[in-house]
């Protein structure tokens, strides 16, 4: 195990069954010892520096209906809002104050935030504040919306690809939905010069290490600046809702194994990984992770933003948030670098 780790510091090119004892293994010093790996890989590029991005979650309104997904338009217990334009830039003008120099806008795929609406406050927000990254996550639109919005000065584009495999891929979404169509978003965003992040569910109803090693697969193909896993964490009201959630130990694994093959790639401690374990994010950060994403987004809002149940952080403001999240890092044995936080690549 030792030597398989070993090599993959030192290269990314092992084979599938290498990568499976990898993933699969219960050994708990290998475990240890990727986590090191990991950690030692990402300071050696990174330092200890952890970006914050300041996530402002637009609407909770999606015309979608993924089998996994608490804000699926088939719920009919979610509760929907929209923020307008006045309040997206005050949660950046909040954010700013408080150090944030990327912003998240991400949602739901709304039909209402159309390409005018999105330019518009792209365009205002790249005025206001030229010295930021502006991140979109809006899910699937088209090549000319792509391009219309980095022309306005969008930065980066956050799509998880969530499962490169077509079987398991058909089984989390609606039939309208489809593999083909995610990932050629995906390639058109990177020929458009977006730095792009894609990534998948861990633990996801059906998923085998296959599967895992499909999305590695892809992963290496699509070559983003960033990469976005998490635990799946079942929500109440969709067809997943008794479905075991994903593990910390897989979640972590996984991790460590993305730093050593993707070296300088962006990784994120994600909010689900806090909301399966208290400390799951500084367990991310100590695992190869350089990025959080700390909540800007109205507090009468966020518990609308439901994509799975027991979400954390859904009661803070801003800056009680940001002053949680500083405290976490530190106390991990990082620290919080104020500035955009771009791929090194």
């Amino acid at each position: 195990m030792t030597k398989l780790i070993e090599k993959l510091l030192s290269t990314s090119d092992l084979t599938d069954n290498e990568l499976r004892i990898l993933i699969e293994t219960d050994d708990k010093e290998a475990a240890e010892l990727l986590r090191i790996r990991a950690d030692e890989t990402r300071q050696l590029h990174y330092g200890k520096k952890v970006f914050l991005r300041g996530l402002i979650e637009v609407s909770s309104y999606c015309r979608n209906d993924c089998l996994y997904c608490g804000i699926r338009r088939s719920n009919r217990e979610a509760e929907r809002y929209r923020l307008t334009r006045d309040q997206i830039m005050l949660c950046a003008e909040n954010g700013y104050e408080l150090g944030f120099r990327t912003f998240v806008m991400q949602g739901g795929e709304d039909s209402s935030f159309t390409d005018d609406f999105m330019c518009d406050v792209i365009s205002e927000l790249r005025k206001r504040y030229p010295d930021c990254a502006i991140t979109l996550s809006l899910g699937e639109r088209s090549y000319e919306s792509y391009k219309r919005m980095k022309e306005a000065g969008a930065d980066r584009y956050l799509l998880r690809h969530e499962a490169a495999d077509e079987e398991l891929y058909r089984s989390l979404h609606p039939s309208e939905m489809s593999l083909a169509h995610r990932k050629q978003c995906l390639y058109d965003l990177r020929s458009l010069g977006y730095q792009v992040g894609a990534g998948f569910m861990v633990g996801a109803p059906g998923q085998t290490t296959d599967h895992l090693i499909a999305d590695l697969r892809f992963l290496q193909d699509l070559k983003p600046q960033m990469i976005g896993i998490g635990p799946f964490v079942p929500h109440h009201c969709t067809p997943f809702a008794e479905e075991k959630g994903g593990t910390l130990e897989l979640t972590l694994r996984l991790l460590g194994i993305l730093r050593l093959m993707f070296p300088k790639v962006l990784l994120p401690a994600t909010t689900a990984l806090g909301t399966i374990a208290p400390n799951g994010r500084e367990l991310g950060l100590q695992t190869g992770c350089n990025v959080v994403m700390p909540n800007l987004s109205p507090v009468n809002v966020r518990k609308k933003y439901e994509l799975y149940d027991n979400k954390i952080c859904t009661g803070e403001e801003a800056a009680e948030c940001r002053t949680c999240l500083q405290r976490r890092i530190e106390a991990a044995g990082y620290e919080v670098a104020i500035e955009r936080g771009d791929c090194i690549n």
